[in-house]
């Protein structure tokens, strides 16, 4: 039930329904960037709803909690003044609008008293790929309710749904194996690619990059890394490529587009992330563990450059016996995009 609860409480964020995270102090909410100016005058009828934001939004505002040190990382909740009508605060929640709309406020914060349920919000709405805005309404509120626990679940299972052979050239004997996860329903691949015989194998854990996997966009490294990935795996017998749907460091494709657009204006990839209100990296990998998992693997070659997939995979029960290089050439239009992830999120290159 608890997984069925979370997957629909997504589902009602993303159509513009309400969610309530079921606790001793229940939250409910509806989303700033779903919720129409009609369904929010029916969830919210006395226009009282004030505004919660991730911290990192907050920041961007020059916002903060009302104490000595706000934590980025935590929530914020704004006070519910007479002109923050919706259209506004879909200008206050959407980075993209910063540059163009004129100054709004003043934004008043607010003392926060849930703060795990609001941070258990925050993640469902990043979970169904929406701006990290949602509006608090009364608890009593139609939604649809989730437990806390279900949001913030550590340990989900992945099941096996379907296999199949797939022919790739030039590597050996590929097997696709398409994956659902206990929480939230998504559904992941795992190409397995020859054999590797019972040793730690060669694992490369490839976040979907739609643009760079399908498009050849050239502001990144993902695809020439994806292609790369097989390579190396055929040309060392065997292993396994886990392709995760962790859009966009794990924002979503429209949020990912969305930093593009604030790179655009000059903002590098971390930074742009974080004006929009997420970290600079969304992603986990408790999923790739538990398909790991399912496929019998606990101890892996991990094919990265990024140390925070070795700690988490570590961190989930995998361990990374050896960590192998995977770089890739620059080009004009990702040197920079590079340097970012080397210098501000640690890459080693």
């Amino acid at each position: 039930m608890t997984a069925i609860g979370l997957r629909s409480a997504i589902t009602a964020l993303k159509t513009g329904r309400a969610a309530r995270i079921e606790s001793d102090t229940p939250l409910t909410v509806a989303s700033v960037e779903t919720a129409d100016p009609d369904m929010l005058a029916q969830l919210d009828p006395a226009a009282k709803a004030p505004l919660l934001i991730s911290g990192w939004r907050a920041a961007s505002l020059a916002l903060a909690n009302r104490r000595d040190a706000a934590d980025p990382a935590e929530p914020v909740l704004i006070e519910r003044s007479g002109w923050l009508e919706p259209e506004t605060a879909r200008a206050i929640a959407d980075a993209g609008m910063d540059f163009d709309r004129p100054p709004v406020g003043p934004l008043t914060p607010l003392p926060l008293e849930h703060g795990a349920e609001a941070n258990a919000a925050l993640k469902l709405a990043r979970l169904a790929g929406l701006l990290p805005a949602l509006w608090i309404l009364e608890a009593d509120a139609p939604a649809v309710p989730v437990a806390m626990a279900a949001v913030s679940a550590g340990e989900p299972e992945a099941t096996i749904l379907a296999r199949a052979k797939l022919p790739l050239d030039p590597i050996p004997e590929t097997q696709i194996t398409v994956f659902r996860t206990s929480d939230d329903g998504q559904e992941h691949l795992a190409l397995i690619v020859g054999a590797f015989g019972g040793k730690p194998p060669l694992v490369r854990l490839h976040s979907e990059c739609l643009t760079g996997d399908v498009f050849g966009s050239l502001k990144c490294d993902c695809g020439p890394q994806l292609k790369e990935a097989l390579r190396l795996i055929g040309g060392a017998g065997g292993g396994v490529l886990l392709y995760l749907r962790q859009e966009g460091r794990g924002i979503g494709i429209a949020n990912k587009i969305r930093a593009y657009a604030l790179q655009d204006r000059g903002l590098d990839t971390v930074d742009a992330n974080l004006r929009l209100g997420f970290a600079d990296d969304e992603r986990d990998y408790v999923h790739a563990a538990a398909m790991l998992r399912a496929l019998g693997i606990g101890e892996v070659r991990l094919l990265t450059n990024n140390p925070a997939k070795v700690t988490g995979l570590g961190s989930a029960g995998i361990r990374v016996v050896e960590r192998v290089g995977h770089c890739m050439p620059s080009n004009p239009h990702n040197a920079d995009y590079l340097a970012t992830k080397r210098d501000k999120s640690g890459h080693i290159f």
